[in-house]
């Protein structure tokens, strides 16, 4: 495993960490599905134990993935070893009975509410879930001086803003200041980490680094869907209904990653690392945090950790996607 810096933090984390949104298992929120497929806890907890013995140290979750029930499934398979790793943790889709996540009440009470589910004094990484401040961004100022509050206090160690659009970031950048940023980078879609992109020279201007989240695009770039036989996801499962899961966008997928297989392999080891090691490539980039449910996931995921990408390997993954 190999490591990096995040941003001007000072805090190290491993290439590949791992993202804990499914195991808060099936969910909704607002009435719609935002969960996943039940896990095994069992298996959740051999995962977790392989990729410490393997290198990892950097996982993400947050108050909403299963409503605290992710937070307190990886506290319970850490152990003493939470103090071994770095943590990060979002607030700003639970409200609670709140006017809005990003109330500075609410900010405080979901952190502190975060720390007693992960059993820790310090968040290491603590995230602004979404880009989404209230009209004309009436909650922004206030939510930003809470988290600094929360910063002197020592309950957090470094502020993220995970955003979903280059708009957001270039709104909230010069106000919030991350440490880090995160939102999506895959091969089918790495527009926020190419070079020159408005999310890149922010994070020149501002020391700031990215995590990717969803590196293999929900297994998409594991072939492991076919159009023959598109997936059916149970309820409570945001998966449901999706159109990139469908019969004619798995047939674009299946004819792009026919082109990678020609390349670099079939097993789901192989496609995982090229997947990983496109996103990790790219400059400001500090980590890649693909999800898990079980052991193989994790094993598939670190299996070649040490195994980055050639230019000429990235130039022919832009040619194919």
């Amino acid at each position: 495993m190999k490591y990096r810096l995040l941003g001007k933090t000072g805090i190290e984390i491993s290439e590949i960490g791992l993202g804990c949104w499914a195991l808060g298992g099936p969910n909704w929120h607002g009435g719609y599905p935002n969960g996943w497929a039940p896990c095994d806890e069992s298996e959740v907890r051999k995962g977790v134990s392989y990729a410490l013995d393997h290198g990892v140290t950097h996982f993400d979750t947050a108050d909403v993935y299963g409503d605290g029930r992710a937070e307190r499934l990886l506290a319970l398979c850490l152990g003493k070893r939470t103090r071994d790793v770095v943590i990060a943790s979002k607030v700003g889709w639970f409200r609670g009975t709140g006017e809005h996540a990003y109330t500075p009440l609410n900010i405080r009470h979901q952190c502190e509410q975060s720390l007693m589910n992960l059993q820790r004094e310090v968040i290491d990484l603590y995230y602004f879930h979404h880009g989404d401040f209230g009209p004309d961004d009436v909650y922004l100022d206030d939510a930003v001086a809470e988290m600094r509050k929360l910063q002197e206090e020592g309950k957090i160690r470094a502020i993220g803003q995970s955003a979903y659009s280059q708009k957001d970031f270039k709104r909230l950048f010069p106000v919030v200041q991350p440490d880090v940023c995160q939102s999506w980078a895959h091969m089918m879609d790495y527009h926020f980490i190419e070079k020159n992109s408005d999310l890149m020279q922010l994070c020149e201007r501002y020391d700031c680094s990215f995590v990717g989240f969803s590196p293999l695009n929900q297994g998409l770039l594991l072939h492991k869907y076919r159009p023959e036989n598109p997936p059916v996801f149970g309820e409570g499962d945001h998966r449901r209904g999706q159109k990139k899961f469908m019969k004619k966008s798995l047939e674009q997928v299946t004819a792009a990653m026919q082109q990678i297989e020609h390349r670099f392999g079939t097993t789901p080891e192989e496609l995982s690392r090229v997947a990983l090691q496109f996103v990790l490539y790219h400059k400001n980039v500090a980590g890649v945090i693909p999800g898990f449910r079980t052991l193989q996931h994790v094993q598939q995921n670190i299996h070649y950790a040490d195994s980055p990408l050639t230019r000429d390997d990235i130039a022919y993954v832009y040619k194919n996607f």
